[in-house]
């Protein structure tokens, strides 16, 4: 059992260990990672009182309008990985090519990549709802001392080594996991250093909570409607009750708690649903397996998924175990 007076930089070292490479490069990782997190939210909690509300006036890959704080968010990781030294390569959600990255020495030593959404949900800063930012991490797969390649981003969830959200809401926390567990440390910002508050996070194998939105339920699959349907019937333990936030962090991390379900099904607005599988998809899977929760993209499991590409989008259904499986049983009579 972890003590939860723990900080999170006392809880890294004492769990390096675990990790197959313990050489403490994953270690360092983290704690970039820690602090990039600090300087966005103190950025985020600037919000309405500097110049940094509403859109940039750019759009990125996915052609969708770039908040200024996804910018901003964006540049901070970046900056912070690339100063560490400590990866070879970074992909964003904001960026249209992966971002190599040499060390001094120009000898590609660096063994880790990491992937980012800086800034989900970062619509919703403008009216002061929780946001967040998505991070993964793999073990290169190209040689070391080889300039990094688009396969060292291309892997399956399944070899992710860590994988973490922060959540910027009415308390600042960062969630994470290397494959044993998932614990939350949460920051106390009069002296800017992250405490252990969530020890061994778990879902409830079901809930009463399904997060979707249901704006778009003439468009999605008739599985999908059917589920919505089972999920508003008076039987049993339900109607469940309906809660979408329209930040995948906060929809989720609110599920873990209290048990429940998020789905962003394809629809015949988006054939392969909005969510990126690289970004956002299996950190949060990789998050779900490891507190006993599930992920899927309606048929199978999503951390086995091979990408095809940088900003590939797929269907997603994550969350408690049971609720989780029942909506798999509604797709299939479909498949």
């Amino acid at each position: 059992m972890q003590k939860k007076n723990k900080t999170l930089g006392e809880f890294i070292i004492e769990n390096q260990t675990e990790f197959q490479y313990s050489t403490g490069e994953l270690s360092k990782l983290i704690n970039a990672i820690r602090l990039a997190a600090k300087v966005v939210n103190h950025e985020v909690n600037k919000a309405g009182l500097v110049d940094i509300l509403g859109a940039a006036g750019e759009t990125n890959i996915q052609g969708e309008n770039q908040q200024k704080l996804d910018v901003l968010a964006n540049e901070k990781f970046k900056q912070t990985l690339q100063n560490r030294e400590i990866v070879c390569g970074i992909a964003s959600e904001e960026e249209d090519e992966f971002i190599p990255i040499n060390s001094q020495d120009e000898q590609h030593q660096n063994k880790y990549v990491v992937l980012i959404d800086p800034l989900d949900g970062s619509s919703n800063i403008d009216v002061n709802v929780s946001v967040g930012t998505i991070f993964s991490i793999y073990r290169r797969i190209t040689p070391i001392g080889s300039p990094v390649t688009l396969a060292d981003f291309l892997q399956p969830g399944v070899n992710q080594v860590a994988a973490g959200y922060i959540i910027y809401g009415t308390s600042t926390m960062l969630v994470y996991t290397t494959g044993h567990g998932v614990n939350g440390f949460t920051l106390n910002p009069a002296i800017g250093t992250f405490y252990l508050s969530h020890p061994n996070m778990q879902f409830p194998d079901t809930g009463t909570i399904y997060s979707v939105n249901e704006g778009n339920y003439i468009h999605f699959p008739q599985g999908v409607k059917d589920y919505i349907k089972y999920c508003q019937m008076e039987e049993e333990d339900r109607p469940y009750t309906s809660r979408y936030i329209g930040s995948l962090v906060s929809d989720f991390h609110r599920n873990m708690i209290k048990g429940g379900i998020y789905m962003y099904p394809k629809s015949s607005k988006a054939s392969n649903g909005k969510l990126r599988l690289l970004y956002e998809c299996n950190p949060i899977a990789f998050l779900a397996e490891q507190a006993g929760g599930k992920a899927s993209d309606g048929y199978g499991r999503i951390l086995e998924i091979q990408p095809g590409e940088l900003h590939q989008r797929v269907p997603f259904f994550c969350g408690s175990r049971k609720m989780v499986e029942k909506a798999e049983s509604f797709m299939a009579r479909y498949a």
